[in-house]
């Protein structure tokens, strides 16, 4: 069985995370949901850690939630508490990572993966990269990590719009640090993360501390609260 995820260690410092779904877009199944938070709960114990990059295989970043899950959640009522479980535990266990994450985006971040990427602390994108909520058209859409980094005015316009922002539009609205072509995005998220991992490895873990602290994060908030 393929993984859904992979981890690599490219120093001591810095892990990369990779959605192993390329033939699903990278869609955050209940499974690949709880690998992720596995390999979470793990990582936030190594001392010697101090960075996490995660992205996706192929040319998609993440298309957001598996919808086919949705389908069986209407008609079995235990999977349905199954995978809103997964998603809350997800969700926290992304927002409230207790190191640096950094989202390396290449092509589109959809949905969930849009809110994959903004609950990272940083984020650089390809120029394939494209970041909307076409979900607003059937359901809530989580809107708060988004408003902390874009501001309310933005955030409300892709929220309720589902606007696709490119990846230049992206840049301009400090969604992202950086854009370059795709075949640079992995050396220039590593270079990024070097950069990060070059500072104290526990004052690092004290500054995510207080941006957490600043959030207003509740780790009892449902998904749909955020």
């Amino acid at each position: 069985m393929t993984a859904l995820t992979l981890l690599d260690r490219p120093s001591p410092a810095v892990a990369v995370l990779t959605l192993n779904r390329p033939d699903r877009r990278n869609a955050l199944s209940t499974a690949l949901r709880d690998e992720i938070s596995d390999r979470l709960a793990h990582l936030a114990t190594d001392a010697d850690l101090s960075v996490l990059v995660i992205t996706g295989a192929g040319p998609v970043f993440c298309a957001g939630f598996d919808l086919a899950e949705f389908e069986q959640a209407a008609a079995d009522p235990s999977f349905s508490d199954r995978l809103w479980a997964s998603s809350d535990r997800y969700h926290h266990a992304v927002a409230t990572f207790p190191l640096v994450t950094l989202a390396a985006v290449g092509g589109p971040a959809v949905a969930g993966g849009f809110d994959l990427a903004v609950l990272c602390d940083l984020r650089i994108a390809s120029t394939t990269a494209r970041f909307s909520h076409p979900e607003y058209t059937f359901g809530e859409v989580v809107y708060g990590p988004l408003a902390d980094i874009v501001g309310g005015g933005l955030a409300r316009e892709l929220c309720l719009t589902g606007r696709t922002l490119t990846a230049p539009e992206a840049r301009a609205a400090h969604l992202v640090s950086d854009v370059v072509e795709p075949d640079e995005l992995s050396a220039a998220a590593l270079a990024l993360a070097d950069r990060v991992a070059l500072g104290d490895a526990g004052s690092l873990r004290r500054t995510k501390a207080k941006a957490l602290a600043r959030s207003g994060l509740s780790r009892e908030a449902g998904t749909l609260e955020l």
